[in-house]
């Protein structure tokens, strides 16, 4: 039986340059929140760029938009970490760095475990839920679909 990872992607667009003091806060703990989400029970992968974070990655049709991309065990890990963590602190002030967006913010979606997803792939699920909303394909936390089953495995893609 094929056992099933969650990755998510979340993306944001700073209200200011990466080197402005405005943002010092927010970079100045990028490498701590980093390690904090490593060292985390249920953490398996992220996307990591210049500097060991993905700040210098960039989504192609989206300039100075910074990706956030990672695999976890599951959707308990993941909250577990992103909520009940010192991650919660940075989250609650996110309006402090970033600019508020119409559309999805985040996207989780079920992969095969091992499978590393790329940034294209992962703004791909993102597009997609803007579009349709939550499903097998992309959700949310608060909207979350259970992982495949092998019958379901067609599912996946978008």
């Amino acid at each position: 039986m094929i056992q099933y990872h969650l990755a998510q992607l979340n993306i944001a667009t700073p209200l200011y340059e990466l080197t402005d003091p405005r943002m010092v806060e927010f970079v100045d703990n990028l490498n701590r929140i980093n390690t904090l989400a490593e060292q985390h029970s249920g953490f398996i992968w992220r996307l990591v760029g210049g500097d060991d974070n993905a700040t210098s990655c960039v989504i192609a049709d989206r300039p100075g938009v910074l990706p956030n991309l990672s695999v976890w065990q599951d959707m308990d890990a993941f909250k577990d970490y992103v909520y009940k963590s010192d991650h919660v602190s940075f989250l609650k002030r996110r309006d402090q760095w970033f600019q508020r967006s119409e559309g999805p913010l985040m996207v989780m979606w079920w992969v095969p475990a091992g499978h590393r997803p790329t940034l294209e792939e992962a703004v791909k699920r993102l597009d997609y839920l803007a579009a349709h909303g939550p499903s097998e394909q992309g959700f949310v936390p608060h909207k979350s679909f259970p992982a495949p089953t092998l019958a379901d495995t067609a599912l996946l893609d978008p």
